[in-house]
């Protein structure tokens, strides 16, 4: 089965995280993302989530960090998530190729659907805001 590699950005802002909804029509419709897209033959996986913060939120970001990988097996495909903390530099995010955004703070995760690849990063994120709260 073929790994199809994604880098996502976690966008922070004032305590609350970016998220996006992804639109009909594609994998997963309608779920709650952090934004990024599949890398492509010959891009590391910084320039494939600055490429794709560019062409979906109209936004550059600073310096990728990296966060965590998660790799998921779904019936039709393997996913390696690759999740790199951000800053956005300039431009203000817009929903270019989602179906709509949202700033969302880490205990308002269980609000919104997300897919099961996600769930070890947003159990991560809600013990690092308990974490920093303290």
């Amino acid at each position: 089965m073929t790994v199809i590699e994604v880098a996502a950005g976690l966008i922070q802002r004032d305590g609350r995280y970016l998220i996006a909804r992804r639109k009909a029509g594609v994998h997963l419709a309608g779920y709650w993302e952090f934004p990024g897209g599949k890398r492509e033959g010959g891009e590391s996986l910084e320039d494939c989530l600055r490429r794709e913060l560019r062409e979906e939120l109209n936004v550059v970001v600073g310096i990728p960090l990296p966060y965590r990988i998660v790799r998921h097996e779904y019936p039709e495909k393997i996913v390696e998530l690759h999740f790199f903390r951000c800053v956005i530099e300039s431009g203000e995010a817009e929903a270019l190729d989602c179906a709509e955004l949202r700033w969302v703070l880490p205990e308002e995760f269980n609000q919104f659907t997300f897919p099961p690849a996600d769930a070890v990063i947003l159990e991560s994120l809600q013990r690092d805001a308990i974490m920093e709260s303290r």
